[in-house]
């Protein structure tokens, strides 16, 4: 279901997380994916016989140089995910230095429009450009200001590239995430904190990187060519809205265990 089969995709934040996931997803389904990471990925591109391009996408002239060098070396692109980001620990805006607000956007936000601005050259027409933003882009979090605002440019990037690239029936699309449950994530936070940020979600867990990246995978395909500028949340439901019973159980629970 949902084959890649002699599709070519590149994939920004490959190294870790939702991007990792990702990328080994896409080559399961049969396509050709070009690893774009600011890490050292060689041993992930051999075990997915793929291309690892070291990249920095808060640098234009790395993105350009990551789709050119990607197109040179499978003669086009059908699929571009634009997943690479960073974030800051939590911050009120009051106590938020300029370097770090300007780091967040140059990362997360540049990195995407850089994405949109060099890969459409280096595609075919009917390909498909998908963009991570993020819930945080939606519903604004205390301490998270620059991160949710570098995620909103996403979104309104993601809608304009999907107006202005469709007489070439490219797609674009963005999925908005809440927090993951990853390497990072688990090295920033408690168990405590873990425990706490799954309680306000209605299905009860934090999400999966590779539930991220069946996402893309379903948005990637042909099955998919009717959806253009969306933002798609996958969130467990947490902006539907707060599921009053189950945290009161959650709580309980962690009092019992004696967590809080």
């Amino acid at each position: 279901m949902f084959s890649l089969e002699n599709k070519v995709a590149v994939v920004t934040g490959a190294g870790s997380g939702i991007g990792l996931a990702t990328v080994k997803r896409l080559a399961n389904a049969g396509a050709k994916v070009v690893i774009g990471d600011i890490t050292e990925q060689e041993e992930l591109a051999k075990e997915i016989d793929g291309l690892f391009i070291r990249t920095d996408v808060s640098k234009e002239e790395d993105v350009s140089r990551f789709m050119e060098t990607a197109e040179k070396k499978y003669g086009k692109i059908d699929i571009v995910i634009n997943n690479a980001g960073i974030i800051f620990p939590a911050t009120p805006l009051e106590e938020l230095e300029q370097e770090m607000f300007r780091r967040t956007i140059d990362v997360n936000a540049f990195g995407v429009f850089y994405g949109l601005k060099h890969a459409p050259k280096h595609m075919k027409d009917g390909g498909v450009i998908l963009n991570t933003s993020s819930v945080s882009a939606i519903s604004a979090m205390p301490g998270y200001g620059a991160y949710g605002a570098s995620k909103a440019m996403i979104i309104i990037l993601t809608k304009t590239a999907a107006i202005e690239l469709s007489p070439r029936k490219i797609r674009v699309n963005c999925i908005c995430p809440t927090t993951i449950d990853t390497p990072q994530a688990r090295a920033e936070g408690t168990d405590l904190e873990l425990a706490l940020s799954s309680i306000g979600y209605p299905l009860g867990r934090m999400g999966q990187a590779e539930e991220c990246a069946a996402l893309f995978h379903f948005l990637a395909s042909d099955d998919c060519q009717y959806i253009s500028g969306s933002a798609i949340n996958i969130d467990g439901g947490f902006l539907a809205g707060p599921a009053i019973d189950l945290m009161d159980n959650a709580l309980s629970n962690l009092a019992k265990e004696g967590k809080i």
